[in-house]
Order: C-alpha cells, then sequence, then structure tokens
C-alpha cells in the first residue's frame, strides 16, 4: 500500500511538471481579444464568437475541453463549446464590478486541452445612466451669523453618482429663496463642490430658520436626480471683523522668479476673543481665476507665494485681493487690495513685422525705391526693448529707419535686372540691446518684374532651308523660331515677312508667315527649272511697350523631283510620234553603226540620267543598243536570209524614282552596197557638212563649259580655304556634302568609256553622285577602233539644268 500511494503521488508530481512545461510552451502563443458590453443586460446575452476571432475550429472545441477559467466566485461569463460563443451568464452591475473606474475591464482566461492552449479574452463594460445622484445626508444642518455679509460662501456636501463620465452629477439647483443662491466649482474627476453664497444679509429677528432644496442633477437621457434639504440656522453676536494693519499693500517682483518665492506677507487683528479672533486668510470671492494659477495664500500666516510663472508681456503689474476671516460661529471678513508691480528682464525676442510690402519690383527701378516697410517690436521694455535691424546676406538692397522708433524701409541700393535674377530671398535680422542680447528672423521674398529690355532673337541666324519642288499649295514648308529674354507680354512674339518691291524680294510676295508659331507656306508650287534659289527677310516682334524687334535671313534652296519626260531630239519628232528612218549597205561588219538615238531631260542628277532600252526589234541577233549612248550598231555580218527592213522601237528612261520615259521608232532599211553608195554620195555631203556644224558648235560648247567649269572650281576652292572648320561643317551639313569638291565615276560599255563628274556626297545621303548637275556627252575620234565618250557632270547653280547626249 505504502509502494502504490508512493507511485501515485510520482505520477501526480509528474503531470504537474508537463502541465507547467506545456503552459510555458503555449504561453508564446496565446492571443488576445476584446469585446465590449453595456452592462444590466439580460443573461444570454452574445457577447462575441470566440472561436471565429481566435480562428479555432468549431467542431474541436467541445472534444478539447474549452473553457474559461474561473475563480471561487461565480464566473460573469460563459462560452458555448458548441459553437465558441461567449455570453452572459448573470447580471453585471458596472458599479460592483469596477466601482468608479474609467475604463471597466474584465479579463477572462480560455483554456482548451489536449494540446493546451490558452487564450485571453477581455471584456470591456459600458457604463449606463442606472444610478440616480444621492448625497451623503438626507438633511444638512448650517449656521450662519446674522452679521454675514452678502457674498459668503458656504461649502456644502457634493452629492455622488455611481456612474461616470456624463451620467455623473452635472448641475446644482437650489429651491426658490430671497438670501441664497448656489455656485458650484469644478476639481475633475467627476467633483462638483456646490457652494451656498449669500445674497442678501440674513435678519434672524426676522426668519431665525431657513429651509432649502438642493437639487443635484446628472447628465443622461432622460436625467436622474438627488435631494438634500438644508436647515439653516441663523447665529447671533460676532458683531467684529478683521482689521488689517496696513491702508495699502505694494510691493515689486522679477518676472521669471522661481515657484515658492516669498511676495508679501499681510497681516489682520480682530478686537474680539477666543475663536471669534482667530484669523484665516483666503482670495477674495472676486479673484480672477488666472491669478489662482501664479499665487497662493497662506491661510495661517498671510504670506504670498509664487506657483506659477510670472510674465511680464502678460501683464506688468497684479491687483489681488486678500480676505481675512475670524472663526466665529458666523465668521466675519474683510478683504484688502495687493498690487505687485513686476519688474521686466530680458526674455522677448524682437518681432519683426511687414507692414507694408511690394512683392515685385520692375527692374528699371530708381536706386532708392521703397521695396518694404517693417515694424519691429520687442515686448521688452528699456534697453531690452531697443532694436537693430540688419540683412543676414548680401542683396541689393538697404534697411532705411524710419522717423518712428523700431520703423525700417527695405530700399534699392543698386540696380536690378531680372534676366540675371529674377528672385532674391531678402532675410532681415532684427537684434535686441539686451544682455544677453536676443535675436530673430524674417524673410521676405522680393520678385523682380519685367520690363522689355531685350529683342527676340533667332535660334539660328541666317536660316537655310531646302524645299522641294512641287510643293503642294497653302501647306506648311518650313519655320523660323525666336526667343526673348523677358516674360509675361514682353516676351510674346509675332512673326511677319519683310515685303518692299527690290528686285531681290518679288518672291517674298507668295510667301505667307503664321504670325504666332513662324510656321511659312507657300501660296504657289515652286518650279526648279525656273527658280533654285531665293531669299527673304523675317522679322520677330515682341508685345512690349514699346516694342522691340529683330530680323533674320532666310535662304531657301529648290531640290528638283522627276516632273520632266525625256525629250527625243533624234529621230525627230512628227506628229507627236520620234520616228526616223536609217539605210546602210548589206555588207557592213559586225559593230556598224547604224544611228543614235539622241535625247534630254530637263531635269539634272539622276532624275535626268537617261538610259536606253530596246522595247521592239525584229531580229534580236542583228542589232544591239548601249543603253547609256543610245547608239545602234550592228551585232553580226548581213546574210542573204536577214530582212530589208527592220523596226526598232527604243524606250528613252530617266533614273528618277518614279521613271519617266518617251519612245522613239527607227526603222533601218539594208540596201545592196550599189544601191547604198549612191544614196551614201548623197546623204554624205550634207552629212559631212552637218557634222562639221556639229562639230564646230561643240567645240564651241564644250570651250564655254570647261572655262566655266575652271571657274566655278577656283571659286569653290578659294571659299573652301577662306572658311574656317566650324563655318563649313554648319553650312555644309543640310546640303549632305563631305567637304569635298568633287569627285568621278568611271565606267565603260562596249568599247566606250565614261566619266561622271560631280559633288562627292556624305554618308547617309539621298542625293547620288552626279545629282544637281548636267550631262555632256563628247565623241573622240582620236581613235580608230571606236567612239569613245566622256560624260562629265557640272556642279552649278546657274548652269543649264538638262542632260544632253550627242
Amino acid at each position: 500500500m505504502e509502494q502504490r500511494g508512493y507511485d501515485t503521488w510520482r505520477d501526480i508530481r509528474w503531470w504537474m511538471l508537463v502541465t507547467i512545461l506545456v503552459g510555458i510552451f503555449w504561453s508564446g502563443a496565446s492571443a488576445q481579444i476584446r469585446y465590449s458590453i453595456s452592462e444590466e443586460v439580460k443573461e444570454g446575452t452574445v457577447v462575441g464568437n470566440i472561436a471565429k476571432d481566435l480562428g479555432l475550429d468549431k467542431t474541436s472545441l467541445k472534444d478539447r475541453g474549452y473553457r474559461i477559467v474561473a475563480g471561487s466566485v461565480e464566473p460573469l461569463f460563459e462560452v458555448n463549446q458548441n459553437d465558441g460563443i461567449l455570453y452572459v451568464k448573470r447580471n453585471i452591475d458596472r458599479e460592483e464590478v469596477c466601482e468608479r473606474s474609467s475604463t471597466c475591464l474584465i479579463n477572462l482566461k480560455t483554456v482548451l486541452e489536449n494540446p493546451l492552449e490558452i487564450h485571453y479574452i477581455a471584456v470591456e463594460v459600458l457604463d449606463v445612466n442606472d444610478h440616480a445622484p444621492t448625497f451623503p445626508e438626507k438633511e444638512r444642518r448650517l449656521e450662519i451669523s446674522e452679521s454675514a455679509m452678502p457674498g459668503a460662501r458656504f461649502q456644502l456636501q457634493a452629492a455622488r453618482d455611481s456612474d461616470g463620465g456624463q451620467f455623473s452629477v452635472q448641475q446644482y439647483k437650489l429651491g426658490p429663496n430671497d438670501n441664497f443662491r448656489i455656485e458650484v466649482k469644478d476639481r475633475g474627476e467627476d467633483r462638483k463642490i456646490p457652494f451656498l453664497v449669500l445674497q442678501k444679509q440674513l435678519d434672524r429677528e426676522t426668519v431665525g430658520k431657513h429651509r432649502l432644496l438642493l437639487t443635484a442633477i446628472d447628465g443622461g437621457k432622460p436625467a436622474k436626480s438627488g435631494t438634500s434639504v438644508i436647515h439653516v440656522e441663523v447665529l447671533d453676536v460676532n458683531d467684529n471683523s478683521p482689521v488689517f494693519n496696513k491702508e495699502t499693500y505694494a510691493t515689486s517682483l522679477r518676472e521669471n522668479s522661481p515657484v515658492g518665492t516669498i511676495v508679501i506677507q499681510v497681516n489682520a487683528t480682530d478686537l474680539d476673543q477666543g475663536a471669534n479672533s482667530e484669523i484665516t486668510y483666503s482670495f477674495g470671492n472676486e479673484i480672477d481665476l488666472k491669478l489662482l494659477d501664479l499665487f497662493s495664500v497662506n491661510p495661517i500666516t498671510g504670506e504670498i507665494k509664487v506657483t506659477g510663472l510670472i510674465d511680464f508681456e502678460e501683464s506688468k503689474s497684479y491687483d489681488i485681493d486678500i480676505q481675512a476671516s475670524d472663526k466665529g460661529p458666523a465668521p466675519l471678513t474683510s478683504a484688502k487690495s495687493v498690487t505687485i508691480t513686476i519688474i521686466d528682464v530680458n526674455d522677448n525676442a524682437p518681432q519683426i513685422e511687414v507692414t507694408s510690402f511690394s512683392n515685385s519690383v520692375p527692374e528699371n527701378a530708381r536706386i532708392g525705391t521703397t521695396v518694404a516697410l517693417i515694424s519691429v517690436t520687442d515686448l521688452d521694455s528699456g534697453i531690452n526693448g531697443k532694436v537693430i535691424c540688419t540683412f543676414k546676406d548680401d542683396v541689393p538692397f538697404t534697411l532705411s529707419p524710419s522717423l518712428q522708433d523700431n520703423m525700417f524701409a527695405v530700399v534699392t541700393k543698386s540696380q536690378l535686372d531680372r534676366e540675371h535674377k529674377s528672385l532674391y530671398d531678402v532675410t532681415i535680422v532684427a537684434k535686441d540691446a539686451g544682455d544677453p542680447p536676443l535675436t530673430s528672423e524674417h524673410k521676405i521674398s522680393v520678385v523682380v518684374s519685367d520690363m522689355n529690355d531685350n529683342n527676340p532673337q533667332f535660334t539660328s541666324s541666317p536660316y537655310t532651308f531646302y524645299v522641294t519642288e512641287n510643293n503642294a499649295p497653302g501647306a506648311s514648308l518650313f519655320s523660323v523660331k525666336a526667343s526673348d529674354l523677358d516674360e509675361a507680354d514682353n516676351a510674346v512674339i509675332s512673326y511677319h515677312i519683310l515685303r518692299h518691291r527690290s528686285e531681290e524680294n518679288k518672291l517674298a510676295s507668295i510667301l505667307n508667315i503664321n504670325s504666332e508659331n513662324g510656321a511659312i507656306l507657300a501660296l504657289k508650287s515652286f518650279d526648279f527649272e525656273t527658280l533654285k534659289t531665293f531669299q527673304f527677310q523675317v522679322i520677330a516682334t515682341d508685345s512690349g511697350t514699346p516694342q522691340l524687334s529683330s530680323n533674320v535671313t532666310v535662304n531657301v534652296f529648290i531640290l528638283d523631283q522627276n516632273d520632266n519626260a525625256p525629250v527625243i531630239l533624234y529621230p525627230v519628232s512628227a506628229n507627236g510620234t520620234a520616228e526616223g528612218v536609217e539605210e546602210i549597205p548589206r555588207n557592213v561588219n559586225a559593230g556598224h553603226l547604224v544611228a543614235k538615238v539622241r535625247a534630254y531631260d530637263a531635269d539634272i542628277g539622276y532624275n535626268g540620267w537617261l538610259l536606253y532600252s530596246l522595247q521592239e526589234v525584229t531580229d534580236h541577233s542583228l542589232f544591239g543598243l548601249d543603253r547609256y549612248t543610245g547608239q545602234i550598231r550592228t551585232l553580226r555580218s548581213f546574210t542573204e536570209t536577214d530582212e530589208a527592213e527592220h523596226k526598232l522601237v527604243i524606250l528613252v528612261k530617266d533614273n528618277g524614282n518614279v521613271s519617266l520615259s518617251a519612245t522613239a521608232t527607227v526603222v533601218i532599211k539594208v540596201m545592196e552596197p550599189k544601191e547604198a553608195f549612191s544614196a551614201s554620195d548623197v546623204k554624205g555631203a550634207a552629212k559631212d557638212e552637218e557634222e562639221n556644224n556639229v562639230a564646230f558648235y561643240l567645240i564651241i560648247t564644250l570651250g564655254s563649259v570647261s572655262t566655266l567649269f575652271l571657274i566655278s572650281i577656283t571659286v569653290l576652292i578659294i571659299m573652301q580655304c577662306s572658311k574656317s572648320t566650324d563655318y563649313s561643317s554648319k553650312q555644309l551639313q543640310d546640303a549632305n556634302y563631305d567637304g569635298t569638291l568633287c569627285h568621278s565615276i568611271q565606267y565603260r560599255s562596249g568599247d566606250r568609256r565614261y566619266m561622271l563628274v560631280g559633288p562627292r556626297m556624305s554618308i547617309g545621303s539621298t542625293i547620288v553622285p552626279g545629282s544637281n548637275g548636267n550631262t555632256l556627252v563628247v565623241s573622240d575620234r582620236r581613235r580608230a577602233s571606236g567612239e569613245v565618250s566622256n560624260i562629265i557632270h557640272i556642279h552649278n547653280g546657274m548652269a543649264p539644268s538638262a542632260s544632253l547626249s550627242i
């Protein structure tokens, strides 16, 4: 049995240890939630769903033994193990549970077993107005001497209300009577103390007793109340009031004196004896409530002490009413005024006030112009209130003293320039003459307003623009832009084109400009073949007063488009059709020049570079066409089976993006040698004369072109050498040139050699070599094996805009 009891005790201690360890482990995981409920609610009222708020599984609450840990007192709440809802088990009286606490919290401890979980629940019980005010005594006896003067105050017992906050006692009322009124003093913590104040002196011989009904009312809706009956008994005898030993009491006190400093002591005596001659001191009934925070009076000794902060700037002196009362059954009182003069110390920094301020000053304001008037005040007095003002930073302003003390004017001391600086943050420093001195700062922002003192400036001068011919009339071509350093209307710019009747400016009449944004449009299309460049002037004018303006020269270069189809020179066109007949002997060898199709194009560059191709031919093996020169040659000798007449349709096409073309028809008649010889005798003389004339004109043309070409190259070389690197790059960047004067391209076609000479283009240019030039093909008879044609491209804006093949 002893062994068995020992084992049982050991098991109990082991489970206690496990429980403690589990409690320690789960204490870190315990949670706390808070609910609120009004007092006096019915039993069974739901407080909250604990399982839901704690995130517990409702189905396992009962198995885990979910319960509230209760003490010896019957618990106020109970939890339903089926759904985890907390409800009120019995009536809750907040005043009984928490007495007069401002917040009533009931802390519950809930336990889940297996595994063990502990959760803390806090339920706040909210107050309701379920108690009426009550007085400690239903009846109170009060003795007042008939010699008591009107204004005498008698403290009464305050009523108590078990409720708190707004449901506690809020006011007192006194029943109708002729001698008394009620005053209430609030001492915080829901304590309002009633005082009975004598309004009319009592006369015991007329009325010896007074019955007053005092009512206390709480703040509920509806309000509840409680009453107490006050029996006032009028006493007789004490007919001597205390008398002060001085007619006037006056003293001085330094501001900021420490708490506890004795200011002055008053003294009064009473000719009565015993309790009627014992005097107590207090503040008068009509004393300012603020003085109660600054001073206190010793009721026995009459010493007045400092209890708060004494500030000279708040008040320079105080008049305090001191009351002396005896201790008779009906106390008699006397009052005396005490004057306390406060001595100033330097404890206030100067205060800066801007009385007049022009937040903007024109930049052309004369030196000495007033910007602001400031007033500096110091609440201290004497030398502590004398102030000196300066500027913290270097600004174009100065402080000019006024005739009045501590008045200053902020005036300009140098010329202003808005474009240099438009805003000044001026910091004014005020320093008094106290010991130690105190300072303060005030910042004002002065805006420099604009005057129209800057001309509009164009972003570039001169402007250079490139416009493609055949532009749409009325469409915007380009725009100019100007800016003005001024602001507002002074910077609002309008544009117009300078128009006059000079020969150089006549094209300005076909241009129009948007006066607001400087966009320029043409009223008609440009034709490169008739106009290659022109210039005009644009004037930009601001909207200031007076208006300022500036002008700029605009150079416009017209760019060519492929808008001209090739024109056939040979064969000669008749009735709109270019058709010719050539006769050749049948015994010619391969490579014989049969005919040459001649054409030209009014466009330039690739747009005027012509290529020839056979569209129709009766025998592809017999005739060949040079695609660059238009020469028709035999590819082989004629045979007896070859036809006597052949028709060749030649297509002449330029190299524009959208090619334009023309066609020519050459009819070749193959004749027997005798017939051809006799025909050649007749035609030979005419042809020799024609060729001699052509050669003569060709020599003159070549000489003229060569001279112009040499002059152009010389001028360009001089201009290139005279220009600076920066200027050259600036002028050539829009023209797509890389700075090299010219370059050449050579190629062969059959037994002919071709050379293209023209300006070198920069990488990325859309204008290909050979553009902006003319093509001239010249026959060279120095070689017996065949003809050599040289194609020379001349880049000159004034050269004829045509491509000619001869």
